[in-house]
């Protein structure tokens, strides 16, 4: 019992300690995520964003194919768009790339993603949040292995698998005085620069962004949808539970003073 009641303290101390760690590690401000939980259309084509860009090194080892007739998709349409090879639409979402072989591409795994939208939540932001800010930040960066880099998480080993979509872009940065410091100089980013248009314009990628971002929520909490509409009757429930008790409650106290 004293163990318990220990580990029920320590544990708002932990989520404190590591909350920077899972959160925005480069002070980069996080922008708001679209909340598209219930937009099929939305969550459909995050789903093919992710078979088609993502599953080729990240995995969703909790999360079968056939779950994903949750967001409108039928087992037909599963099968024929969404599973490759030799893989069954029971068969939970993995990847054939060995993880060694990753870490010797990319210096480190390709982490699973099945509840990165949840890892990633911090006191910055939602999990979402950090994550539609970061697929957006990519830029150029030639003194890295991948050639890329991103603001939200600097010197990233995944290089920027949808610059097709969005284009290329370049991190325009500027010396500025210390507030705090005088005589020293601070490198403070300014804005970004396209030097090559990808297919999507600006806001078509964001849009996109938002897509794979939703179908990454969903696949954290498939039953958040449900969780919520359930958790509205049950407050509706308990609201009529407590007029009816205090009713009750006056009836039968009206004749005792």
């Amino acid at each position: 019992m004293k163990n318990l009641l220990r580990s029920l303290l320590l544990a708002p101390v932990l989520a404190l300690c590591l909350s920077p760690v899972f959160g925005n590690q480069a002070g980069y401000p996080l922008e708001r995520a679209p909340d598209q939980s219930r937009d099929l259309t939305a969550l459909q084509n995050g789903a093919k964003l992710f078979v088609n860009y993502c599953l080729n090194c990240h995995s969703m080892s909790s999360m079968r194919y056939n779950r994903m007739r949750d967001i409108g998709l039928t087992e037909d349409q599963i099968r024929q768009n969404f599973v490759f090879g030799s893989a069954k639409v029971g068969d939970t979402m993995t990847v054939s790339l060995n993880p060694k072989d990753a870490k010797a591409f990319f210096g480190v795994t390709p982490p699973d993603l099945s509840v990165i939208a949840r890892a990633r939540a911090s006191a910055e932001g939602s999990g979402a949040d950090w994550l539609y800010t970061y697929l957006r930040t990519f830029y150029k960066d030639e003194t890295r292995a991948t050639g890329w880099n991103n603001l939200v998480l600097p010197n990233v080993a995944m290089p920027h698998v949808l610059w097709q979509l969005q284009g290329v872009n370049i991190a325009k940065y500027a010396e500025k005085a210390d507030p705090h410091n005088e005589g020293k100089m601070l490198r403070a980013f300014e804005g970004f620069e396209q030097v090559s248009p990808g297919t999507l314009g600006k806001v078509a990628y964001d849009h996109a962004a938002a897509d794979l971002v939703s179908f990454l929520s969903y696949v954290s909490e498939p039953s958040q949808t449900t969780r919520k509409q359930l958790g509205v009757w049950v407050l509706l429930f308990l609201g009529l539970l407590f007029v009816i008790t205090w009713r009750l409650n006056a009836s039968f106290w009206k004749d005792i003073k």
